[in-house]
């Protein structure tokens, strides 16, 4: 059997799961009583929730007598790691890009990683349904960018196609109409390299992704480079450190549409998962030959941002979570290590303060979300940027930055990426809208997203991605405002909440259970502690304004994502099953009485 292996790589929302389904579909994958949902590849409950791809995943097709293997990639620049290991078992890439957008930091993020693999892309123009489509124009920005990349002149011959992934078109010429993706699939085809196939050589097979089995355990997905792998089959596995262990293939499965199927071989070209290796990790070499050389190592890129994982201890610690102990929570995320590869977790000798550093703010914004869904109480400290110091110099993370807002917000943001040591690579002006272009480090960036929503009144879109390590900018103001802080503990009331909110923005509203050192709002001005359950004072007496009903603004939604781009280093995000909560770490005598009064 021959095998196409491709990966499909771009932005994030430029349509890439959505072209997946479209191939899956009209490829036959599905039979006529299948209900299909929307977005099929994104199962896990979080990716359907935000609408976007966090995991890579595996499907196929069969075009004729060849076997297309598909890897549906991340398109957020947390998740980059993902797209990095694959890219290792494919032959051929599907750039998927915007006809509108065009390339933005993740597409050149992962377009950088294909060239550097001698992957020649297939570029796919989606959404040339949009009434401001501009396919021709976007074609020659791909162009630019290839060049831009130091892609050779074989990688600048590339092949082009135009989409309408929700109606399934594709179309070699942007005027014709089109009936299905029959064009992509025949471009694949006569494209993308056959996968070599010696299925006579000793086996050699590398995994790029790990999965987790309740039977089986620990799993390795990657593609077969050499031989025939069969179950029972006794390898040598070549460790990262050179060391070599033996061990025996116990099952194999291999993809069929959307499904694994268990098989008793797989030959090479193909791309499956393999169990039987306890402790097989990404970029080890499985070999039949003893002697067999390991392959090319995979490098990973370091994460760049850290937060401290503690148990909860707050006034209300224990009340909704199953799993509470600092020992429930180590042995989670030692779990979470067996196939979140970006992730990196540091257990300290007598301390249960785990540090924890992964790729950006979504990225251990998904971790935290996956924990108190299943039943797990803690509390998490501020993101901080790692700080590295290189031939005796500190340096940082930078990140590459578009912003696309109306022309009447640019000054704005321009000012507030100005403050936070943000500077302008590019900025393009295009009916009515501005394009702005930033490199930044990542601490500038850091709780930046609420303000720039609040700034271009939800018209503004950002994305970001991580570009280099450069050199440390000094001091960053993270916040200009200060919190108010519960100094009581009780029922929050209409009366109080009501003077409350001339201060400032408030986190809660009335009826809510708070404690004292819970942050209840952000104030304008500089941190205070208030008292949010002061009733109004009776008397006997009839005031002018007694009979005034009381009008609350709305409290802020402080969902996980804006509590964690909210706190100071001297806050923490308490998170339950039900419940996100702020609290500062710790208040003074001197923060007491000034509530009392």
């Amino acid at each position: 059997m021959e095998f196409r292996n491709i990966a499909i790589i771009a932005h994030v929302d430029h349509g890439k799961t959505t072209l997946v389904d479209a191939m899956l579909q009209q490829s036959g994958v599905f039979t006529e009583r299948e209900v299909i949902e929307e977005r099929v590849m994104d199962s896990n409950d979080q990716e359907k929730e935000r609408g976007i791809t966090i995991y890579a995943k595996n499907a196929s097709i069969q075009v004729g007598d060849v076997k297309v293997n598909i890897v549906d990639t991340p398109g957020h620049a947390d998740f980059g790691s993902e797209v990095e290991r694959v890219l290792r078992m494919v032959d051929s890439v599907l750039l998927l890009v915007d006809a509108y957008e065009g390339p933005m930091p993740q597409t050149k993020f992962v377009l950088r990683k294909a060239l550097e693999l001698g992957l020649r892309p297939i570029v796919v123009i989606n959404k040339i349904d949009k009434p401001t489509a501009r396919p021709d124009e976007v074609l020659n920005m791909i162009f630019d960018l290839f060049t831009q990349l130091g892609a050779t002149d074989e990688q600048l011959d590339f092949k082009y196609i135009y989409t309408n992934a929700k109606k399934g078109i594709a179309i070699l010429d942007p005027k014709d109409t089109g009936e299905n993706l029959q064009p992509l699939f025949d471009l694949i085809i006569s494209t993308v390299p056959s996968a070599a196939s010696d299925s006579l050589a000793p086996v050699r097979f590398q995994p790029v992704n790990l999965m987790y089995d309740k039977f089986v355990g620990r799993m390795g997905t990657g593609r077969i480079n050499e031989g025939t792998l069969k179950v029972g089959m006794t390898v040598t596995v070549i460790k990262l450190d050179g060391t070599r262990e033996k061990h025996k293939i116990s099952k194999i499965l291999t993809s069929q549409g959307l499904k694994k199927v268990e098989v008793e071989s797989a030959v090479a070209g193909d791309i499956v998962s393999i169990a039987g290796i306890p402790n097989i990790n990404v970029g080890e070499t499985v070999a039949e030959d003893a002697k067999a050389e390991a392959l090319d190592a995979i490098d990973i890129d370091k994460p760049t941002l850290t937060m401290d994982f503690l148990v909860n201890n707050s006034p209300f610690a224990g009340r909704e979570g199953k799993y509470v102990t600092s020992r429930q929570i180590r042995e989670r995320l030692e779990r979470e290590l067996e196939t979140n590869v970006g992730l990196q977790i540091e257990f300290p000798e007598n301390s249960d303060v785990y540090k924890v550093s992964g790729r950006g703010e979504m990225h251990l914004a998904v971790l935290i979300e996956t924990m108190r869904r299943e039943g797990y109480e803690f509390q998490v400290s501020q993101p901080q940027a790692i700080i590295r110091e290189v031939d005796g110099e500190l340096q940082e993370p930078y990140e590459s930055v578009v912003i696309d807002v109306p022309d009447d917000s640019a000054g704005t943001v321009i000012e507030a990426l100005g403050k936070r040591k943000g500077e302008m690579v590019n900025m393009i002006s295009l009916n009515g809208s501005t394009r702005l272009e930033y490199s930044i480090p990542t601490r500038g960036l850091l709780g930046y997203r609420t303000d720039f929503m609040t700034s271009t009144k939800g018209e503004g879109t950002l994305s970001h991605i991580f570009s280099h390590m450069g050199s440390h900018k000094g001091e960053i103001t993270r916040r200009q405002t200060g919190s108010m802080i519960s100094g009581f503990t009780g029922k929050t009331l209409a009366f109080a909440l009501n003077n409350l909110q001339q201060r400032g923005a408030l986190f809660v509203g009335p009826g809510v259970e708070v404690y004292e050192g819970m942050v209840v709002g952000a104030s304008s001005k500089d941190t205070m502690v208030v008292n949010p359950i002061k009733g109004k004072q009776l008397t006997n007496m009839r005031s002018s304004g007694a009979d005034e009903a009381t009008s609350l603004t709305p409290p802020l939604d402080m969902n996980l994502e804006r509590s964690l781009e909210y706190i100071a280093d001297d806050e923490y995000v308490e998170v339950t099953p039900e419940s996100i909560r702020i609290r500062k770490k710790y208040l003074t005598d001197n923060d007491r009485k000034r509530a009392a009064r």
